[in-house]
């Protein structure tokens, strides 16, 4: 299949009309940003964390479920790593889960020490809970089901202590600044706002990180913010870097169905709902995942999430039903499930609730080794946008807040060690282009996109769907706005969804949240990673077999 041609190299924008320096640039601001930077004051360095809007409005509020990690006296990291490949199908790298699991704990205990207040049993002890793919009690929540809530509360608040952390909010980051030998030594990117700071900038450091969460905005329906539309891995490929395993999106079984709301973000309905109990049922009031896996409603979500597509397709209806009407003080343990269902005119407590699959994580992102360095010098990746090996092709349940906080602190490790001097950059510099259409036409725009994207690149993907999703997007690529903080972020819409159709057309196999009906099994000469890099325009892809 053709690439999408058109894809440029760097976004079209002014050169930067000022410039600040920093020792360190972050990219984000929720729990893989935020810590990043907190590890990185304590070994001395100065920081500048960039965010797109507001420091809250990443993904790391909306967590519900909770952080995994072996807390339990009668639970082991060998337990935690076992689960962790199951759910990951055979694409796991182990030594990236020997870190997650061994080095999980300590962190979670850091979480703590920095404010973040965990659910507590009468006796002090940690309120362990349970979530799908997991054998074992070991997922750590707040305020029920607020854990993300919480956690961003508490490393907001200690981000603000800092007078070393400078923080820079509403700024779409744009392209990365490389020194004559091609490490990276800062970011242009474009600031909404009075005074010095408007418009297009720059920002020179020794090391940039990039934390910016998913890209969960290429689909029609995602449990993801807003802001998620792909930022860090489109920059990555324009700087040349690797990315990796893009076709495992992983899909969210229960998303509260909003029926006509027009919503740019579904509401999350934790699994940990299900480890307390809730269960799936049709119309009718069936189970249907009894029988389709040992742990039925608590199976690793790309099992669930087929389930329910499978049951969708055989009845023709837009939903199935979550019945968490047995489960205990439901209302008090699920506060914040809660509130989105009654606004949707649904009492949990009372009524059975309207659930649907929606694109909510990618496992893969922009290749990381085990310090978090990717393929360019001087630039790393943490959290969401990376791609470490730990996921594979399906993250387990609560590894995600994890995966952050573990490799947040490798890399501020590997940057405090290294500590390379300032350099100037070569390629800042002016990209001509045109002007962008009308709001209404980038709104069209993105519709189009996302459609074309839920249809043939969504839960269920066949050689056919994906075809047509590429062609809506090279037509696409022929008129996508050229200037502008929205013709910048479709562009980045479209670089993501580019690389995602191209990695799914040419795995032909079904594998952990990566589902080809045309080609149902998975496959052992597809047990490998394809490795994705712009070129000349377009994507191109190379093979790495697993070791």
């Amino acid at each position: 299949m053709p690439d999408t041609v058109g894809l440029p190299a760097r976004l079209p924008a002014p050169e930067p009309g000022w410039a600040e320096s920093t020792d360190v640039v972050v990219i984000g601001s929720g729990v893989a940003g935020l810590t990043t930077a907190l590890h990185l004051r304590e070994a001395g360095l100065h920081v500048t964390v960039v965010t797109k809007v507001n420091i809250d409005d990443g993904s790391t509020r909306w967590a519900q479920g909770g952080i995994a990690a072996v807390l339990d006296p009668f639970d082991s990291p060998a337990a935690h790593a076992e689960d962790t490949k199951v759910a990951g199908v055979g694409l796991c790298d182990p030594a990236a889960v020997e870190v997650l699991v061994t080095e999980g704990p300590d962190r979670v205990r850091e979480l703590i020490r920095w404010g973040t207040q965990f659910d507590r049993n009468p006796d002090g002890s940690l309120m362990l809970t349970r979530e799908g793919g997991h054998h074992a009690n070991r997922i750590v929540h707040a305020g029920g089901d607020a854990t993300g809530a919480e956690v961003q509360r508490a490393l907001h608040t200690a981000v603000h202590r800092d007078p070393w952390i400078r923080l820079v909010e509403h700024a779409l980051v744009l392209d990365l600044l490389r020194d004559s030998t091609g490490r990276a030594c800062g970011i242009t990117l474009h600031v909404l706002g009075e005074g010095r700071p408007d418009g297009v900038g720059a920002i020179h450091a020794r090391a940039v990180v990039l934390a910016t969460g998913g890209m969960g905005q290429i689909f029609a329906a995602t449990t993801n913010p807003v802001v998620s539309t792909g930022d860090g891995v489109a920059l990555a490929l324009r700087a040349g870097a690797t990315v990796t395993d893009l076709e495992f999106v992983q899909f969210h079984p229960t998303a509260l169905y909003l029926r006509g709301s027009g919503s740019a973000q579904q509401p999350l309905v934790s699994e940990a709902l299900r480890g307390e109990g809730a269960y799936l049922v049709d119309g009718d009031g069936k189970r249907f995942m009894v029988g389709q896996h040992e742990l039925a409603e608590l199976a690793p979500r790309d099992i669930v999430a087929k389930g329910i597509h499978r049951q969708l397709l055989a009845s023709g209806a837009e939903h199935v039903y979550l019945d968490a009407r047995h489960v205990e003080r439901v209302t008090e343990r699920f506060p914040t499930i809660t509130a989105y269902c009654r606004a949707a005119g649904v009492d949990p407590a009372q009524d059975l609730i309207p659930v649907a699959p929606a694109a909510h994580y990618a496992s893969g992102g922009v290749r990381t080794d085990l310090h978090g360095r990717t393929s360019i010098p001087g630039l790393y990746a943490c959290g969401e946008v990376a791609c470490t090996g730990v996921h594979g092709a399906n993250r387990l349940a609560s590894n995600s807040l994890l995966e952050g906080l573990v490799f947040s602190r490798r890399i501020a490790a590997d940057i405090a060690a290294e500590k390379p001097d300032f350099a100037d950059p070569v390629n800042a510099h002016e990209v001509p282009g045109g002007e962008p259409p009308s709001s209404e036409g980038e709104a069209t725009w993105r519709a189009n996109l996302q459609l074309a994207m839920s249809r043939g690149a969504g839960v269920l993907r066949t050689a056919a769907g994906l075809a047509e999703a590429q062609a809506v997007l090279a037509e696409l690529a022929t008129r996508t706005p050229r200037r502008g903080t929205d013709g910048w972020e479709l562009t980045n819409l479209l670089t993501v969804a580019s690389a995602l159709v191209r990695a799914a057309s040419l795995r032909e196999e079904t594998r952990g949240c990566h589902w080809r009906e045309d080609h149902p099994q998975a496959e052992e000469s597809w047990r490998g990673h394809l490795l994705a890099r712009l070129a000349d325009g377009g994507v191109t892809d190379d093979w790495e077999p697993m070791r």
